[in-house]
């Protein structure tokens, strides 16, 4: 009998993919808030209310939420995957990533839409 043991040696192309396009998300929001930042800065709270408020700028901020959360992921699972040799010890801390970052992308988004 062949015993399977769950390892992520096919992930090795996808997850770098995620890790690099997350990166350049994240550079170009950066950058979008930074030149933001430079030539109209918001110097109360309305004004960065009304930032946020512009569902272009929510989309842009929840993207680049996402990519941070993909790239979170990708980095954890692979922390996970080389230093964590009990495969029920790594799935569960797995499952809990997941969940937490799926929580905190939920949380995110109701922040966002709240403004």
């Amino acid at each position: 009998m062949v015993k399977r043991v769950i390892v992520g040696a096919h992930y090795g192309l996808r997850g770098w993919l995620v890790q690099r396009i997350t990166a350049v998300v994240m550079a170009l929001y950066t950058l979008l808030l930074l030149l933001i930042l430079v030539i109209a800065p918001p110097k109360h709270y309305l004004a960065w209310k009304s930032l946020f408020a512009n569902q272009g700028m929510k989309l842009a901020t929840f993207l680049f939420l996402a990519s941070i959360f993909a790239h979170a992921w990708v980095g954890m699972r692979d922390i996970l995957m080389d230093y964590v040799k009990p495969t029920g010890l790594r799935l569960a801390l797995e499952a809990i990533v997941g969940l937490a970052l799926i929580a905190y992308a939920g949380w995110a988004l109701q922040i966002l839409w709240s403004v």
